[in-house]
């Protein structure tokens, strides 16, 4: 087969590929804030009080079946806060902490491929907690720098397709991880990470 058949043939077989494999995937980016709830210590029946950072969360998703209106997807959340300030009046904890979540996930869209779909999706992986070196009064930090968790994810968002194949994305997310290095003992051994955002999709 000369060359130019050759390229009669395949160009338009790439073009048929292309046309069945677009908008099986997506990325996005949202920026948002987490919550996480106060905590007391009963030993010294103060309360630790966590701020609420500035956060952002990456996602990789791709379409793995549609169910007539339904649509299963394969997705990686990844969300970051950086630096969450820590208040507690004896001030022996971390003067702050910041947080990595990597959480390989399933989401299920309803109206999958329409303008508008909301979701919910579920997952688990892992958590990377770090500690800053000092406490809230500026003494040195006794204990751990950071600490390695598991983290069970549950979220549930709305994506509006505005223009082509880019959108907006809001969603709320909960990182159900292990306990950061506090240095004291609230009695509980895991924590909710509540994340919620808003920023841009892209279907390619």
């Amino acid at each position: 087969m000369s060359a130019k058949r050759l390229a009669v043939f395949i160009v338009p077989l790439l073009v048929f590929v292309s046309n069945l494999s677009g908008q099986v995937n997506e990325l996005s980016v949202t920026a948002g804030r987490t919550f996480v709830s106060t905590e007391t210590v009963p030993a010294t029946g103060f309360a630790v009080r966590f701020g609420n950072p500035t956060s952002v969360a990456f996602n990789y998703g791709r379409l793995l079946k549609t169910y007539g209106i339904f649509g299963l997807h394969a997705e990686l959340p990844v969300a970051i806060y950086p630096r969450m300030n820590l208040n507690y009046v004896p001030g022996d904890v971390p003067k702050d902490i910041g947080a990595l979540f990597v959480t390989p996930s399933v989401r299920l869209n309803l109206f999958s491929g329409d303008s508008v779909t909301p979701w919910v999706s579920a997952g688990g992986g892992y958590g990377r907690f770090r500690a800053a070196p000092v406490t809230v009064y500026e003494a040195p930090n006794p204990g751990p720098s950071g600490t390695n968790t598991g983290v069970v994810q549950f979220g549930a968002g709305l994506d509006v397709w505005v223009w082509h194949n880019w959108g907006a994305r809001f969603e709320v997310r909960d990182f159900y991880s292990g306990q950061p290095p506090l240095n004291v003992d609230s009695g509980n051994s895991r924590q909710h990470n509540y994340y919620v955002g808003v920023g841009i999709a892209r279907r390619f």
